[in-house]
């Protein structure tokens, strides 16, 4: 295929966005390494008014991370973007049609680590913004906010959750947030997320009395009582789903003896296993579950649970209504609000705010050749910046149109496309 990295034949605001996500495509900032990416953001965000402030949590090998949020305005209504510059690892490079961090523009698509998962967005979503911005020429009322971390794609202990703890600790608190993730199934605008399981790892140790395979009475086989305790776990439905989350589900994702030896029955026997939980379950319940299980068939055990969030969803208030009307009047498609898929940053942020997540196709995040639709990238900022008009009152703008809209004036006529960027406006009489 013939490869063009030119924006020559770009109109302006694609050639925008395009260039602004090959710049942070090509730092590499692979977890927990940020390559410059927050910088060069930081940098163009504080150029165009922005207050940034840049916090780094952590320690090796974990950390440090980079975060940031950046703001502007004052008041309320306050509006957060949110979305994380880290990505995967590329794998082997020999699998991959381009360098993974060249950010090649090939027959109108973007290919390259994190075009999908989740520079693209970022790209998107700073670009709408600057653009409604510029269009309100100091109009709007309210405060927008981008929280941008370098820590979802590792264990997430250093990013979005301590920067929204020290968010509350100065007062930045928005009222609604979108993450950019690539929720998109096949057509960009198909799938939003509303919410999401919770999820829950376990590491099962069963002990038992190490010995020879000949003589068993002496023995106290482990595995006997895991294969017990797992069999009892597999064979208990959990619930079958609810209105808006599908059922929860029990997988187990490891079974370790770690015995090379044919005749010896081991002293110890190891699992893994990861729970995605609905509305109708809570960890701390799915833990005493465990733990009685493990009681009931293996008393000498040790469990150790770590939970990356419980389920949530958003229904209530603007913000699900808001996003779908912003994306049906760009693409014609009133997306399904979904709470399927694993767990986002969003499950930190519901905690502060009624949060949704919008973005890319995400088809082909963490794979070779990841790669998103110039299309889709150009629709998506027309997308973020009709949900900001939609969410942030435009006073000054609102009075000019309320005079001009008065009946028996000149421009009355025109006054049909008010709500396309006025929501709730109603002419005086």
């Amino acid at each position: 295929m013939p490869r063009d990295d030119r924006s020559t034949n770009l109109t302006p605001q694609r050639a925008a966005v395009v260039a602004l996500a090959q710049a942070l495509i090509r730092r590499p900032s692979v977890t927990p390494e940020d390559a410059g990416a927050q910088d060069l953001l930081a940098a163009r965000l504080a150029e165009r008014g922005f207050r940034v402030e840049r916090l780094r949590f952590g320690a090796p090998p974990h950390g440090p991370v980079d975060n940031l949020v950046a703001t502007i305005g004052s008041g309320g209504p306050h509006f957060c973007f949110a979305g994380h510059t880290d990505v995967v690892p590329p794998g082997p490079r020999d699998r991959w049609s381009v360098n993974p961090f060249a950010a090649t523009v090939e027959a109108g698509r973007l290919i390259g680590r994190g075009a999908a998962d989740m520079k693209g967005a970022i790209a998107a979503f700073v670009i709408a913004t600057e653009q409604f911005l510029g269009a309100q020429d100091g109009a709007s009322s309210g405060t927008i906010s981008l929280l941008i971390t370098g820590d979802e794609e590792g264990p997430a202990q250093y990013g979005t959750d301590p920067t929204l703890a020290w968010m509350e600790q100065h007062g930045v608190r928005p009222d609604a947030c979108l993450v950019g993730e690539p929720t998109s199934a096949h057509h960009l605008g198909d799938t939003v997320k509303i919410g999401r399981r919770g999820s829950l790892n376990a590491d099962l140790v069963v002990h038992g009395v190490q010995g020879h395979v000949a003589y068993p009475q002496r023995a106290d086989n482990p595995i006997d009582r895991l294969v017990r305790v797992l069999t009892a776990l597999k064979e208990r439905p959990l619930d079958g789903g609810s209105a808006r989350f599908d059922p929860s589900n029990l997988e187990i994702t490891t079974i370790d003896i770690a015995n090379p030896t044919e005749n010896l029955i081991p002293g110890q026997a190891f699992a893994r296993l990861n729970i995605r939980f609905n509305d109708q379950q809570h960890s701390r319940d799915l833990v005493a579950w465990l733990t009685e299980e493990l009681r009931r068939h293996a008393p000498n055990h040790d469990l150790a649970v770590r939970v990356s969030g419980e389920s949530f969803i958003t229904e209530s208030g603007d913000l699900p209504g808001i996003i779908a009307a912003a994306i049906e009047a760009h693409t014609g498609l009133r997306p399904e609000l979904s709470t399927s898929g694993g767990t986002s940053d969003a499950r930190f942020i519901r905690r502060m705010c009624p949060v949704v997540e919008f973005g890319l196709p995400g088809a082909t995040m963490h794979k070779a050749d990841e790669q998103v639709r110039l299309d889709d990238l150009d629709t998506l900022v027309d997308i973020y910046r009709s949900v900001l008009q939609r969410f942030l009152p435009w006073p000054k703008r609102h009075d000019a149109v309320q005079r001009l809209c008065r009946p028996g004036t000149r421009h009355a006529g025109a006054c049909d496309v008010r709500a396309h960027w006025l929501p709730g406006f109603q002419p005086k009489s």
